[in-house]
């Protein structure tokens, strides 16, 4: 679960403007919020209704992202979005992991930073316990925080590992199984670590300009659609625009109500 909470944008040609948060507390960028926001902008009138596409600048933490959402017939259905510039930061970086030994990750960023390598590396695979998957994570995040200065040129907001990224041996069928925050597992591909996915398929020359994959989540078998569109530049990284494109769906409506007498209606948590 992940959560959207609407704000008064602040910078000049947003439509709209929201936080992101998950169980560890806010995060930078998420793609998925954004196929979803989409769908929800338009028809929940934030934005007027357009054939064959809706535009709408959504301005983010980590900056303004354009989306489009498909219109036909008073309906919304699939959503794209182009990326903040997107880059990488290093690959090939050798981490000595408690329990896994020496391994090789790759560095990269498309909204919020993530540290990549393949699944198999640490012994695991698509049917390993999801336990198993989150703790080998939470302990190569600890690692990787701890020896690489994460800066983004632009925001020292930004400059912060989110998560990690397990993937198939980087030559296609590609896929992304994140685990963020508090060892959250995205039951997407995840939309900004697809975008970050992208940024290093550029940066190791395996896709081009203009070129599309399919990255999916070995568990739900779900996809994005990613497409490395523009080139850029973010401070003195070479950085690379992807769109992403996927679907989302409604599952329900909820209502909260604070009474005044609550003496816990502005929230806690237990830790």
């Amino acid at each position: 679960m992940y959560g959207a909470v609407q704000v008064v944008p602040d910078i000049a040609n947003a439509d709209v403007a929201f936080l992101f948060m998950h169980n560890e507390g806010y995060s930078t960028m998420c793609g998925h919020a954004i196929v979803a926001l989409g769908r929800y902008c338009v028809d929940n009138k934030l934005v007027p209704y357009k054939e064959p596409e809706t535009e709408i600048n959504i301005q983010c933490p980590c900056g303004l992202v354009k989306a489009f959402v498909n219109c036909a017939n008073g309906l919304t259905s699939s959503v794209r979005f182009r990326s903040v510039p997107s880059f990488t930061v290093k690959s090939d970086i050798e981490v000595s992991v408690p329990a896994y030994g020496t391994l090789k990750v790759d560095l990269a960023y498309g909204g919020a930073f993530y540290a990549f390598l393949p699944l198999n590396d640490v012994g695991l695979n698509e049917n390993s316990p999801i336990e198993q998957i989150k703790s080998a994570a939470s302990a190569i995040a600890s690692v990787v925080k701890g020896q690489e200065a994460i800066v983004h040129p632009e925001s020292a907001d930004l400059s912060y590992l989110y998560g990690v990224i397990f993937t198939d041996d980087m030559t296609g069928p590609y896929f992304n199984l994140t685990v963020f925050a508090d060892a959250q597992v995205d039951r997407s591909p995840c939309g900004s670590g697809s975008t970050a996915r992208v940024a290093l398929l550029y940066h190791k020359k395996l896709i081009g300009l203009g070129e599309s994959v399919e990255i999916k989540n070995p568990l739900t078998n779900s996809s994005f659609k990613a497409t490395a569109v523009e080139e850029t530049h973010c401070g003195e990284y070479r950085a690379v625009r992807v769109e992403i494109c996927g679907n989302a769906n409604y599952t329900g409506t909820a209502t909260f109500t604070a009474e005044a007498q609550d003496g816990l209606k502005e929230g806690f948590l237990i830790a």
